[in-house]
């Protein structure tokens, strides 16, 4: 696992444009897994003032809300649109669909994308409980394209994107634990110290679903990139 501190989350996001960067440039970048909330802004918004063409890349977005339509203003097929894809189209973009009740013919479905489309790298963050994507603690690390409830926690943590907390949807279809753990690569972003606690389970504490990311120390490839706030207990 390699760790590159930054001191500002711009400049950490600068590191991140950079790797992504690089990996085009030499043609490694064909499938590129995406991430929503703030945290990935950053990175978005370098990509998008960038050169860089995706025009021949695939994207596979992490998660998406149960329940809302593409052009809800909260969805995340919104959320890229408006931070990424309308600036630098894609060749092909696939999300969980948020639109379907059925949440084993998603999965099912899903499951199929990630298959015909590896990901060469994917982009995370994590949450103050630990999770990646939107799987939450006591997740099993075989764990594939699921429908999850979300706790508390992480429908307090989204509710500064809603008007009112009561609008933030309680379920959501996510990547598994081994969707993410397929990809060649893994880039996780974390700023702020009030993601250090999950920072320091991850990489120094035991390996256990009860802090989903802490599975990242097996993967053979991954780069945290931090700001100082969230490196602090490292």
């Amino acid at each position: 696992m390699k760790i590159i501190t930054a001191e500002t989350a711009a400049a950490a996001s600068k590191e991140a444009f950079n790797i992504i960067a690089d990996r085009m440039q030499h043609h490694q970048l064909h499938v590129l897994g995406l991430a929503t909330g703030s945290t990935p802004c950053g990175l978005y918004r370098l990509l998008c003032a960038s050169r860089l063409d995706f025009r021949q890349v695939t994207s596979v977005n992490l998660d998406e809300y149960v329940g809302l339509q593409p052009t809800d203003p909260q969805s995340y097929h919104y959320f890229m649109q408006v931070h990424l894809f309308r600036a630098k189209p894609f060749k092909e973009s696939f999300f969980p669909d948020g639109t379907n009740l059925d949440a084993a013919a998603v999965a099912k479905e899903y499951d199929q994308v990630l298959a015909a489309h590896p990901v060469d790298l994917q982009v995370l963050g994590i949450g103050q409980n630990g999770h990646i994507g939107f799987n939450e603690p006591g997740t099993p690390f075989t764990s594939r394209t699921h429908r999850v409830v979300l706790t508390p926690s992480t429908i307090a943590a989204n509710a500064r994107f809603f008007a009112r907390p009561d609008e933030v949807p309680r379920a959501a279809y996510t990547m598994g634990i081994a969707s993410i753990m397929a990809a060649k690569q893994v880039l996780l972003m974390a700023f702020g110290a009030q993601k250090a606690p999950a920072i320091r389970q991850a990489v120094k504490g035991p390996v256990t679903p009860a802090v989903p990311a802490s599975v990242l120390q097996r993967h053979p490839n991954v780069t945290l990139i931090l700001d100082r706030a969230a490196a602090s207990q490292l």
